[in-house]
């Protein structure tokens, strides 16, 4: 099993401490995410980590129960189970086999690496958009970093693509903000509650 699971179950759990602490009424704030508001990033953190978790353990997370809450604490609850199933498939050995994910098989190892940079670099935006301190530390983003660095290619960047082009930072920049900036996004940029 690799160290990165460790990383992972961290993210996933600090990402679902984010959406927890989301004030109710900042649902419709902007994000640093051009497609999303508040929202509409949550439900898209919280359905990924559900696909995520299902493609590696074959079948669906538990749903919460009907007295979890309403918006976010049902959206928090949602993504902490579905992240408890992901992160046990991984330990069960997921990282080390191919995974069928978006109509074909990946490697177990690169849809973690996928994972911890899809939830460090959403959970910035989301940290951003609602005024929250950011939790990743420097292991987790730079395990994302170097992940991201086999697998995000220039081909995936630019106008009506997945990700901006990169933005410069610092070489001795903490490692979330050289993360942030390789995502396509100014880690330096002004908050937008």
């Amino acid at each position: 099993m690799s160290e990165n699971v460790d990383l992972l179950d961290s993210v996933l759990d600090k990402t679902s401490t984010l959406i927890a602490a989301v004030p109710p009424d900042a649902a419709h704030r902007p994000t640093p995410c051009p497609e999303f508001d508040v929202d509409a990033l949550v439900s898209h953190l919280t359905q990924w980590l559900t696909t995520f978790a299902t493609s590696l353990e074959g079948d669906p997370p538990p749903t919460p129960a009907a007295e979890a809450g309403g918006w976010p604490a049902i959206e928090a609850e949602q993504f902490a189970l579905a992240g408890r199933h992901a992160v046990s498939a991984f330990r069960n050995g997921a990282d080390g086999r191919p995974v069928t994910l978006m109509g074909g098989p990946i490697p177990g190892s690169m849809v973690l690496g996928m994972m911890l940079m899809e939830y460090i670099g959403h959970g910035w935006d989301l940290a951003t958009a609602t005024g929250q301190p950011l939790p990743f530390g420097e292991a987790e983003a730079e395990a994302a970093l170097a992940a991201g660095r086999q697998f995000l290619t220039p081909e995936y960047r630019g106008p009506d693509k997945s990700f901006g082009d990169e933005v410069p930072v610092p070489d001795d920049a903490p490692a979330v903000e050289r993360l942030i900036g390789f995502l396509g996004r100014d880690p330096y940029a002004s908050p937008r509650p």
